[in-house]
């Protein structure tokens, strides 16, 4: 696997089009602190690790409101052939503030609402909305 953010991305994505309430994703850090930041800005219900054998999944559980899926849109922004950076004052805005961009800076995995607030810049991973 090349990009597994990207595939972390992918499935849940296709989980949310056949209206699935969990996607299991191969474990690691950077996935784990990426759940954390779409748990806290309200995209998932919730994130657990569970193991097996050796091996180590997150499980992500998808929220709905009225049959009607939290996650409207997930976009890949920075590629493994195409990388993006903002600088702190160039951090983009999604869709007018109503959504969010995550973004992996110097200081760890956060929105561009910490980033702007923190002065910080960085690359950018993926927008939500």
């Amino acid at each position: 696997m090349t990009d597994p953010i990207a595939d972390m991305l992918t499935r849940i994505r296709n989980a949310i089009r056949v209206g699935k309430t969990e996607v299991v994703v191969p474990h690691s850090q950077v996935k784990e602190k990426l759940a954390d930041v779409i748990h806290r800005e309200g995209y998932v219900s919730s994130y657990r690790i569970e193991s097996e054998g050796k091996f180590k999944n997150l499980v992500i559980k998808l929220k709905y409101q009225k049959n009607k899926p939290a996650i409207t849109s997930l976009r890949r922004i920075s590629k493994s052939g195409n990388r993006v950076y903002a600088g702190k004052d160039n951090i983009p805005v999604v869709l007018n503030g109503l959504g969010v961009a995550v973004l992996s800076t110097s200081k760890g995995i956060m929105t561009s609402q910490q980033a702007r607030k923190d002065g910080l810049g960085g690359e950018i991973l993926f927008e939500i909305y």
